[in-house]
């Protein structure tokens, strides 16, 4: 080999070295690396408290006091261990930072076997989300609308979708995490604030006199299956493991100061945030209104109507900043396809392109299957329980190796059978509720 082929191949190496620097510079996940720990804090509080909150009383309508608690709190403390996980994981090989879930599932599983197993159920709980974040939207904004003006001509559910999807293509135009970080801090003030709304209002009405805390369902066999729907319903609850990593790739990290310590303790504040959230709705939600309770509390509580219309408000500007976090993930999959694959040179153009058929598309579904969050629970057993409850576990054991029945593996191996259980149980009860409602589902309704 001569001198000038070496300094050729080098003169290569360095151009291609370049030429990836500058694509990362321009990937939505990889563009900046200087949020502060309280940008973790309210993306992952962003993240996790979803609209399905205010499904959680309706969840121990079907579960009973005992098992609803045990369930809550477990899912609780197995989804916060696996997120501790995910924070430790990000930078363990010196030197590398894996900026995405699907990269440390390729260091763990190698390269083609980890895209198979994380990209898919990713990309289901992300592009999930964001098509239950358009109906949720946009019958937020529809019930906002009757609740303000009764008297108003009702409006089909499909143009209040438009309107909510509109807003989102508009944001969807920001660059990646960091440019969102004002609306995701005021997405999770507002799931705060609904949430608050909606146990303070539930306290303020007072305990229904016939309060009844049995069972909601017509036999046993109904009850069974109820159950099952509704621990999918509270792993629906659970999702933010999805853009964690992700999340943390925004933050600086030197030897010094890893990356990891500002992502922990932004994880600790939003996850007492949505201990906040979650708890004294179910709970209060449920002993207040019993197994009358319905799948979205704001519902039941219809009076004082100004603070259910401010609530409705507050939803939807909470699940405008939920649709940016989940769908940002998927803008960087999607713009690293079409760069290093397909080799179409960064631009905004491609990013316009890009980002408004995926908005498009999630809006045109939403408006073409408008009960698509009756498949919370499905959704919630079948894809999130994996990625948040036992597929960070599974990972863990395979990279760090704890020797067998000792803590580590007992504690690792426990939220795999339960997350495993989960995956099973939760998507058979869901799929049999839907079976059942579907006689009253329209298209385009």
């Amino acid at each position: 080999m001569t001198v000038e082929t070496v300094r050729t191949i080098v003169r290569k190496m360095t151009i291609d070295t370049a030429d990836n620097n500058a694509i990362n510079d321009w990937l939505p996940v990889t563009a900046s690396r200087n949020a502060k720990w309280w940008y973790s804090a309210f993306h992952n509080l962003t993240a996790m408290v979803g609209a399905g909150v205010l499904t959680l009383p309706y969840a121990m309508s079907m579960m009973g006091w005992g098992p609803g608690t045990v369930i809550l709190l477990l899912s609780w403390i197995i989804t916060l261990f696996t997120l501790w996980q995910m924070v430790e994981m990000h930078e363990m090989v010196p030197g590398v930072r894996f900026d995405r879930y699907h990269e440390l599932g390729q260091h763990a599983f190698g390269e083609k076997l980890g895209l198979y197993i994380v990209v898919p159920q990713q990309l289901l709980v992300e592009v999930g989300t964001c098509i239950v974040y358009m109906v949720t939207g946009g019958t937020s904004l529809k019930k906002f609308h009757q609740t303000v003006c009764p008297s108003c001509t009702n409006i089909r559910s499909s143009y209040w979708i438009v309107i909510f999807g509109s807003v989102n293509l508009a944001l969807s135009l920001c660059p990646n995490f960091n440019s969102i970080s004002a609306v995701s801090l005021a997405a999770a003030v507002m799931s705060i604030t609904y949430s608050t709304i909606a146990w303070a209002a539930s306290l303020k009405r007072g305990v229904l006199p016939d309060v009844d805390y049995s069972f909601k369902a017509n036999s046993d066999t109904d009850a069974v299956f109820n159950f099952m729907c509704a621990m999918g319903d509270v792993a629906f609850s659970y999702a933010g493991h999805n853009v964690v990593m992700e999340i943390q790739a925004t933050i600086p990290s030197t030897p010094e100061n890893p990356s990891k310590k500002a992502m922990w303790k932004g994880v600790i504040v939003a996850y007492l945030g949505v201990g906040f959230c979650y708890f004294p709705v179910a709970f209060i939600g449920y002993y207040v209104f019993g197994n009358t309770v319905d799948d979205n509390i704001l519902i039941t509580l219809d009076k004082p109507f100004w603070l259910i219309a401010a609530a409705n408000m507050f939803v939807i500007v909470h699940v405008i900043g939920g649709y940016q976090v989940f769908s940002m993930p998927v803008f960087d999959m999607m713009e690293t396809l079409l760069v290093k694959q397909f080799k179409f040179p960064p631009s905004f153009t491609l990013r316009f392109v890009a980002r408004t058929l995926f908005v498009v598309m999630t809006m045109l579904i939403g408006i073409c299957i408008p009960f698509f969050g009756s498949l919370l629970g499905f959704l919630g057993g079948f894809a999130f329980a994996p990625t948040s409850y036992f597929l960070p576990c599974i990972i863990w054991l395979k990279l760090y190796k704890p020797k067998r029945f000792r803590l580590s593996w007992i504690i690792n191996w426990t939220c795999i059978v339960l997350g495993v259980m989960l995956m099973i149980l939760a998507p058979i009860g869901a799929l049999r509720k839907i079976i059942i409602s579907a006689e009253h589902y329209k298209f385009f309704s």
